[in-house]
C-alpha cells in the first residue's frame, strides 16, 4: 500500500480529519506521518492548540497505520479500543505533525504510539498510544 493509495481510500466519504485540515505527508516500513493546523479549527478558547484536536490526529494516524497492516482489509478492519495522550506543550499557530509507529502487530489486536510534535521545532507536544481491535468483516 502507497500513501497514494491510502490518500484514496481515506478520501471517499468527508471526515473529521478533513473538517480539523489532517493531511498525511510520508508512509515507510516504520511510520505513517501526517500534519494538522493549528488554526481556528483546532484552538481551544485560549488561542492553543486543543487537546481533543491531538487526540483526534494520533486515532487518525494510528488508525490509518493499523489498516496498513491487515493483510486484507476486504476481509478485516480495525476499530479502537483505547486511547490515551499526554499533553506536553501548547502551541498557538503553525502546524503540528504526528508520526504513528506500531509497537505490536498481532492477530486480534494492534497497539500503536503516535509522537506529535510542533513543526519547524521538532518539539514534542503529545504523546499518545492507541489500541486497536482487528475484527472481521
Amino acid at each position: 500500500m502507497t500513501l497514494a493509495d491510502i490518500q484514496r481510500w481515506t478520501s471517499q466519504r468527508p471526515t473529521l480529519a478533513d473538517a480539523l485540515g489532517i493531511e498525511l505527508t510520508a508512509l515507510t516500513d516504520e511510520y505513517l506521518e501526517g500534519r494538522m493546523p493549528v488554526d481556528g479549527r483546532t484552538h481551544q478558547p485560549m488561542g492553543l492548540l486543543h487537546g481533543g484536536a491531538s487526540v483526534a490526529l494520533a486515532e487518525t494516524l494510528g488508525s490509518i497505520g493499523a489498516a496498513t497492516r491487515l493483510p486484507d482489509r476486504t476481509r478485516q478492519a480495525c476499530v479502537g479500543l483505547e486511547i490515551n495522550a499526554n499533553h506536553l506543550r501548547g502551541v498557538q499557530s503553525g502546524f503540528v505533525v504526528g508520526r504513528a509507529r506500531p509497537l505490536h502487530v498481532g492477530r486480534s489486536t494492534q497497539v500503536w504510539e503516535i509522537r506529535i510534535t510542533e513543526e519547524g521545532t521538532d518539539k514534542l507536544v503529545c504523546i499518545s498510544r492507541i489500541t486497536m481491535a482487528v475484527i472481521d468483516l
